[in-house]
């Protein structure tokens, strides 16, 4: 089973919100980097990923969730009306992919960007303290993933 860091914007979509749907389940929708893409085809139902508050005053990881579905093509390309649309992907020859996630739980308390940082030596080879790391979706070594949450 792999692990895995998801980011988003609290502001566009939070821990909170994903708490809230129903089943506490969300289509981890409007991904638009093949990098990012191509991971999300990988993952598996049942593994594990960090839910990451990115853009924020305080970026950091504030809950866990599963992966609910596998890969499947994102709807939201193929809309005009949506902020996701994506012109060039067609029904036919999708581009994009979603995967569903399902919350698990609230973190304790946010472990920081910056708290991360102060464990950069146990955590080396983590891509999201990698200088220029914009990915929304990462993986995580599962001894990173014990790590990190050994520091809640």
């Amino acid at each position: 089973m792999n692990c895995w860091l998801m980011k988003s914007e609290p502001d566009s979509f939070s821990i909170d919100d994903l708490q809230r749907r129903p089943r506490r389940i969300e289509p981890w929708d409007g991904v638009r980097n093949y990098q990012a893409r191509n991971f999300m085809r990988q993952m598996q139902v049942g593994e594990r990923a960090f839910f990451y508050h990115s853009s924020c005053d305080e970026p950091g990881i504030v809950g866990l969730m599963r992966v609910a579905a596998p890969a499947y093509p994102d709807p939201t390309q193929f809309d005009p009306k949506h902020h996701h649309y994506d012109p060039a992907s067609k029904p036919q020859e999708p581009r994009w992919d979603l995967v569903e996630m399902q919350f698990e739980r609230k973190l304790k308390r946010v472990i920081t960007l910056t708290e991360l940082r102060e464990h950069e030596r146990k955590l080396q080879g983590l891509q999201l303290l990698a200088r220029g790391n914009r990915l929304s979706i990462i993986p995580v070594k599962p001894a990173h993933w014990d790590y990190i949450l050994g520091l809640e």
